[in-house]
C-alpha cells in the first residue's frame, strides 16, 4: 500500500499558496513541493489532493491511503459533497481521478502526524515568488 501525506498552505486569504506531497511506500519516499499561485488555503488544500492523485495516476499505484490535515476536504470526500459551492468543480476533479484508483481511502490525520507534507507546502508557497504567482 502506498501513504500518500497531502497538505495545502497559503500566505495570506487568498494568497501565494503551495502543495506539499509526501508518498511513501516500495522502499522510497518522494516528496513533491508545488507552487499553485494565488488562491485561498481550502483551495489549496484540494489541490494538493488533486496533485497528489494524478502522480498516484501517472505511476499506476493501485491501492493509495492518503493523509490529510484538513478535515474540509477530508469530509467533502468522504461524503463526496462540498458544502460550500465554491470547492465544488475542485471536489469534483478530485472524485474523478480517484475513482480511477483500483483502491483509494483519504483519512483526517492531526497535523503533528503531517509535518513533512507541511514543511512541502510551506517551501512551494516561497517558490511562488521566484516564479511570480498566477492563479492556477
Amino acid at each position: 500500500m502506498i501513504e500518500v501525506y497531502i497538505d495545502g498552505a497559503s500566505a495570506g486569504n487568498p494568497g501565494p499558496s503551495g502543495a506539499g506531497i509526501f508518498i511513501k511506500g516500495h522502499g522510497k519516499g518522494d516528496k513533491y513541493s508545488i507552487p499553485l499561485g494565488t488562491m485561498s488555503n481550502h483551495e489549496a488544500e484540494f489541490y494538493a489532493l488533486i496533485k497528489a492523485l494524478e502522480i498516484c495516476l501517472e505511476n499506476n499505484y493501485q491501492t493509495v491511503s492518503f493523509r490529510t490535515d484538513s478535515e474540509l476536504v477530508s469530509r467533502a470526500v468522504e461524503k463526496e459533497f462540498a458544502k460550500n459551492k465554491q470547492f465544488a468543480p475542485l471536489l469534483e476533479q478530485a472524485l474523478t481521478l480517484s475513482k480511477k484508483l483500483p483502491l483509494f481511502f483519504i483519512k483526517w490525520v492531526p497535523s503533528s502526524e503531517n509535518k513533512t507534507a507541511d514543511e512541502l507546502a510551506r517551501l512551494a508557497i516561497r517558490k511562488n515568488s521566484s516564479k511570480g504567482a498566477k492563479p492556477n
